[in-house]
């Protein structure tokens, strides 16, 4: 029978009394619940442990919720953050939607609230996943461990690349990139696409991450940057790799 993983939820709360009620009610729900009781253990968690959910408390020792919330969307736009708080007046639920929070409740809370609450950010985390799987299933990575085109060559055991650059080492990111526009010679790749594929769960990274990759492509393996005929730009779409072998 088929192991079903639990959904993980980090909760961020500094009352033990409040952590723990929370944690007991989303274990008996099937989840997998870890407390943080302060600002930067939470912080560590969530990059550490990356859970489906967050649930947020403003006011916390060390770093407070709001900067937690702009730290998080500054590197992850998708994670759902639900904000708990006994702050519940207006001005704060706008200040943590603009900050980017998903769904804002005041202490004291009602406990089935609560758990409907959860149950539809852990269902949003799914359909996010789900579409993410479905936009990348159809591209392939390269699974050699040598590529040549043009004048370069490309060792992937050794990370290293010879080139009108010269000889250089190559990062784990560029690799990614690489197999990918490699093992898809002649396709299309959106930025997005891109950003799913080389980056997972894209956190800290945006399109101008991808195009910078390329203008470093471009130096390192086109004759003439300026004109590249391998890693070209397809308007509206992104980028293709192209070459004669």
């Amino acid at each position: 029978m088929e192991t079903v993983e639990k959904k993980r939820i980090l909760v961020i709360e500094d009352e033990a009394h409040i952590a723990d009620g929370i944690r007991l009610n989303l274990s008996f729900q099937g989840f997998d619940v870890k407390i943080a009781a302060d600002g930067i253990e939470g912080l560590d968690q969530w990059r550490s442990w990356e859970p489906d959910l967050i649930i947020l408390d403003i006011m916390l020792p060390m770093i407070d919720g709001f900067s937690i919330l702009k730290t998080i969307r500054r590197e992850d736009e998708k994670i759902p953050v639900l904000i708990l708080s006994a702050r519940g007046d207006t001005k704060d639920k706008v200040k943590g939607l603009r900050y980017g929070v998903d769904d804002y409740l005041s202490k004291p809370f009602d406990l089935e609230e609560f758990l409907l609450r959860v149950e539809r950010l852990i269902k949003k985390k799914t359909w996010y996943q789900e579409d993410k799987q479905d936009k990348t299933q159809e591209y392939k990575i390269f699974e050699g461990d040598q590529y040549d085109f043009g004048d370069n060559h490309i060792d992937f055991v050794s990370f290293k690349a010879r080139c009108a650059a010269g000889e250089i080492v190559l990062t784990d990111q560029e690799i990614v990139l690489l197999k990918l526009f490699i093992a898809n010679k002649g396709k299309p790749l959106s930025r997005d696409m891109l950003l799913t594929a080389g980056w997972g769960y894209s956190r800290g990274t945006s399109t101008r991450t991808v195009d910078n990759f390329i203008v470093r492509f471009r130096k390192y393996f086109e004759k003439n940057p300026k004109t590249p005929v391998h890693f070209i730009s397809r308007r509206s779409v992104g980028y293709v790799f192209e070459h004669d072998k």
